[in-house]
């Protein structure tokens, strides 16, 4: 096999939303898949994932999609994993490969490992990338280019398998990571969990103002409150999906915060100047590290 052909013949992505539908594209323009097929509950999803030309087939049917398939993709909310879960039990096939782009990895542990049968491989995948629109209209080939993946194969995972999904991941243009399900967990609650969390809080802050303050707040927004109104802008099914799946780890990291937070306050209300200049000198050094390793 040559880095040009085929690493599968037939991909089933369930759900096709932006994630989604950015796979399928990725894994046609790359030649990673032979046909690149979908399931999505809602209808329209489909029809317009067939419009767009995304892929091959669309269907409602989880098991219409599944049939031939070689790997199975799940794109939904992780909320629906359990569901999804029962609903692809009966139509695995021995050498199967099953898969995600969730951003909770004990949850896929939790809702499908439970479903696969001996001979079913399952490594659960998540590309650390995305934008604040959502839907298969959404969706680019070149989304997972430059970005992490971070695979999460449980102990005994067949090598084959894993090989397989590196190769996937890299083919698109991503760079892969291997890590325990939940080390990524506890690790993704700092990186992204939380500052969603803090993002959908600021502006939620934000819209409970009067209504002449809150017009301010959307004429004058400067570069920090437009961030935090992009991250708010996620898909908020996905997000809801999220915290209450990686709750543990989301919790013990917002007490931290909410601590560091108190302290803050605190060297604010007595003056303490250097305190926060000692503060700010060190995240912006931080800053500067993300921009070095080119994740900015």
């Amino acid at each position: 096999m040559t880095d040009t052909a085929p690493l599968f013949d037939r991909v089933a992505i369930i759900g096709i939303g932006l994630i989604g539908s950015s796979l399928a594209r990725a894994l046609t323009e790359y030649g990673v898949a032979r046909s690149v097929v979908c399931a999505d509950r809602s209808i329209d999803v489909c029809a317009k994932a067939m419009e767009l030309g995304i892929v091959e087939m669309a269907t409602t049917e989880i098991p219409v999609a599944m049939d031939g398939a070689d790997l199975v993709v799940l794109c939904s909310p992780v909320g629906s994993f359990a569901e999804v879960g029962e609903a692809i039990a009966p139509h695995l096939r021995e050498g199967m490969i099953i898969s995600d782009v969730g951003s909770v990895k004990q949850a896929v542990l939790r809702d499908i490992g439970p479903h696969l049968p001996d001979g079913v491989h399952l490594v659960p995948g998540h590309p650390v990338a995305g934008t604040e629109h959502s839907g298969p209209e959404a969706g680019f080939a070149s989304l997972f280019q430059g970005r992490w993946c971070i695979l999460t194969p449980p102990p005994g995972t067949d090598a084959g398998a894993v090989e397989k999904m590196t190769a996937l991941w890299r083919r698109i243009g991503s760079t892969v990571e291997i890590m325990e399900a939940s080390h990524h967990d506890r690790v993704l609650a700092i990186t992204s969990h939380l500052p969603h969390l803090i993002a959908y809080t600021i502006v939620g802050t934000a819209s409970d103002l009067e209504e002449t303050t809150k017009s301010e707040v959307i004429k004058f927004s400067a570069g920090g409150f437009r961030d935090f109104t992009r991250i708010a802008a996620s898909d908020p099914v996905m997000w809801r999906d999220i915290f209450l799946n990686n709750r543990e780890a989301v919790l013990d990291t917002l007490q931290r915060f909410t601590e560091d937070l108190t302290a803050l306050q605190r060297a604010i209300r007595w003056g303490e100047g250097q305190q926060l200049q000692d503060h700010f000198s060190k995240t912006r050094t931080i800053r500067r590290s993300i921009i070095d390793a080119k994740q900015a």
